[in-house]
């Protein structure tokens, strides 16, 4: 099967960046690109014309989020209460449950993968959070993850998270990280027998991957562990380190280093390693170390970091900058991690967060980050065949809609669509050659059930917080507060 695209501008590839094509072409056969370009004379046996469009490389998202979005709810938390999101020490010691069913946890990766695939989202490595969990994913969701992403055609790097420890909190209010090594060596087993089980299921779509929780929930032990079976399964691991100053100043009192070095020493980083989201590392002007020596260890081993600009946002953090670590030749991938699952506001916030904190403007621009988005999850992966519109790539392939009266004028087309647009504006998705979403519906899906469903499991998870609390609240509104007082009939 031959398909030829056409529309307004193609962004294509010249061997060593981006190119905007007006009125180019892409023709892909069954699962690979064989043409971009112009005026391809060979016959194929569809055409779709995409009009006044751009049709881009699938966004690579690697921080993606794969459950219903607790932001929603933590963003009413009011600062005094913020401990209370962990767990207290009398649930730790009481020992951790499961707050969702099987079948409900099978439903959130469906819930979240659609929202990726409606947002040009063509690979993504999901996360999700573990403090609603008994210990980490389970297999049996991450299978249920396999399937979904299957189903929708998503590619996607899965693996079960894992944790050898808590954060928990006690009567007083004060905080402990509690270990539970054997849970974290358990988890780690389960993690193995999954990448082995499904790596290059569904026509190569899944890749297995080994994704450890948060650094400071992990032994030394597990981590040295993780990173052996990931050079002897030959897959990425991926950490999130250096991403706040509670899990920075507990490495540098236990280790003596920062997180980054600590990781070094340890023997951790390498090419094969993903860093979300690196931003407490040395410069950083939370931090005493004024040194690049951090980002000088990221760049000699290979390391490739996670940027996900909103989220971080949100909390009024920023990378100390973007354009900084690009200078020091550290390779920049990206993730959203938050709902939406929006590149484009990640990209419009993120740019300007970076000029904001940057000492000069230069690398910091819609089009490099179009690249982090693009070009740099591709070489975090180390796929040659992602990322990019160019023979012999991967069909995946997105389409967005410049028709829209708030798009406004259209000038170059990546700072158009980088200015203006919205995950909504992509009307056509297309993954490994396969049209999994076309004007903005994806074939099967049941839009107004899911929508039910997805409110009912946001509902029993917010509600789930009150038993690990350490303050004993009577009800969520406690908790989590609204923004204005409601009246209700």
């Amino acid at each position: 099967m031959t398909t030829k695209l056409k529309g307004r501008f193609v962004i294509g590839y010249d061997g060593t960046d981006h190119v905007i094509l007006e009125d180019g072409e892409v023709v892909y056969e069954n699962d690979t690109i064989i043409f971009v370009g112009f005026d391809y004379d060979k016959e194929v046996d569809e055409t779709i014309d995409a009009g006044n469009s751009v049709i881009s490389p699938g966004f690579i998202d690697l921080d993606a989020l794969g459950d219903v979005d607790h932001e929603l709810f933590f963003y009413g938390v009011d600062k005094e209460d913020i401990s209370c999101i962990s767990w207290s020490e009398e649930y730790f010691n009481g020992g951790s449950v499961e707050a969702m069913s099987k079948e409900e946890e099978a439903f959130k990766s469906y819930y979240a993968f659609s929202h990726l695939i409606m947002n040009g989202i063509t690979t993504a490595m999901p996360i999700t959070c573990v403090y609603y969990k008994k210990a980490g994913e389970t297999y049996e969701e991450m299978v249920n993850a396999a399937l979904n992403a299957g189903k929708l055609g998503l590619r996607a790097y899965l693996g079960p998270s894992y944790i050898s420890g808590m954060k928990v909190i006690k009567e007083d209010g004060s905080s402990e990280i509690k270990f539970t090594p054997e849970e974290g060596e358990r988890g780690l087993e389960k993690a193995v027998k999954f990448v082995k089980e499904f790596d290059n299921k569904y026509d190569g779509l899944i890749k297995g991957v080994l994704v450890p929780e948060r650094i400071e929930f992990q032994t030394e032990e597990v981590l040295k562990k993780t990173k052996a079976y990931g050079k002897e399964l030959g897959c990425l691991v991926r950490l999130h380190a250096a991403q706040g100053k509670y899990e920075y100043d507990e490495i540098m009192k236990k280790h003596g280093v920062s997180t980054i070095k600590y990781l070094d020493n340890i023997g951790f980083l390498d090419d094969h390693t993903l860093i979300p989201h690196a931003i407490f590392a040395s410069g950083y002007s939370k931090i005493d170390d004024k040194t690049d020596e951090d980002l000088d260890i990221l760049n000699k081993q290979g390391t490739s970091i996670i940027h996900c600009p909103l989220v971080y946002s949100r909390g009024g953090i920023a990378l100390e900058s973007f354009g900084r670590y690009k200078e020091k030749g550290i390779n920049i991938s990206m993730g959203t991690d938050t709902f939406p699952p929006d590149f484009f506001m990640n990209i419009r916030v993120g740019s300007a967060f970076a000029k904001n904190k940057a000492v000069k403007e230069e690398k910091n621009g819609y089009e490099d980050f179009f690249r982090a988005a693009t070009l740099g999850g591709a070489e975090a992966l180390n796929r040659k065949d992602l990322g990019k519109l160019e023979k012999g790539a991967k069909a995946d392939i997105i389409i967005i809609d410049l028709d829209r009266y708030g798009i406004g004028v259209v000038d170059d087309p990546i700072y158009t669509i980088c200015l203006s647009a919205f995950g909504s504006d992509v009307k056509t998705s297309i993954i490994n050659g396969r049209i999994v979403m076309k004007d903005r519906i994806i074939p099967g899906f049941n839009e107004e059930e899911i929508k039910i469903k997805a409110s009912l499991y946001y509902k029993k998870m917010k509600e789930s917080y009150l038993s690990r609390s350490y303050k004993k609240f009577k009800n969520s509104e406690d908790l989590f507060k609204s923004s204005f007082k409601t009246i209700r009939r």
